[in-house]
């Protein structure tokens, strides 16, 4: 499978992911997450403000502050409107192909994109594990990122990011074999 990756891409993700966030309940924002550093909540927030670090990094714009609450009220609203900045910025003209640097070094447009999209399905994986709501993603997206991972992870230290990949069935769905492959104990258990 190639990596080839394109804003289509993200949009099928972000969409996903967003019918998941609509879909939790008052008393699931506070639940417990295979990220076991997040609530539900934070979660969320983590995406969130990850949409709009890579946004302010393709645009040149100013970062959002750290610490400060990005959802506000209003966790679905916040989460869509960073979702379609995200993807307008990756849709400018010649984004894909120019380099980026930042504190985690150069990479160019098309690895910064596969690198939010493994980051999105992970931690969508990760809210469907703690809610109970399923995740339907396209098999193709987590099979794609799950490639490109494999490829840019093991040569990157991953204290602080990922976990040590986890065994996982081969035969399990692409999704869960992106969570193992992160460091995710597959199935995850409170």
């Amino acid at each position: 499978m190639t990596t080839a990756v394109s804003v289509d891409h993200l949009a099928r993700a972000h969409g996903p992911v967003g019918d998941l966030i609509a879909a939790i309940r008052p008393e699931q924002w506070k639940a417990p997450t295979p990220c076991a550093e997040w609530d539900v909540r934070g979660v969320v927030e983590h995406l969130v403000g990850m949409d709009l670090v890579f946004a302010a990094m393709i645009e040149g714009g100013p970062m959002p502050e750290r610490g400060a609450d990005c959802l506000g009220d209003d966790p679905v609203r916040a989460y869509r409107a960073s979702s379609a900045a995200l993807e307008t910025a990756f849709s400018a003209p010649g984004v894909l192909q120019r380099s980026f640097h930042s504190p985690m070094g150069s990479a160019t447009g098309a690895e910064r994109l596969q690198i939010r999209l493994y980051d999105l399905l992970a931690h969508g994986w990760d809210l469907a594990q703690a809610t109970g709501i399923p995740l339907r993603l396209p098999e193709d997206l987590a099979e794609r990122s799950l490639a490109f991972a494999e490829v840019q992870l093991p040569s990157q230290n991953r204290t602080g990011r990922f976990a040590e990949p986890r065994p996982v069935e081969a035969t399990a769905p692409a999704i869960d074999r992106l969570a193992a492959f992160l460091g995710r104990p597959v199935p995850w258990q409170r």
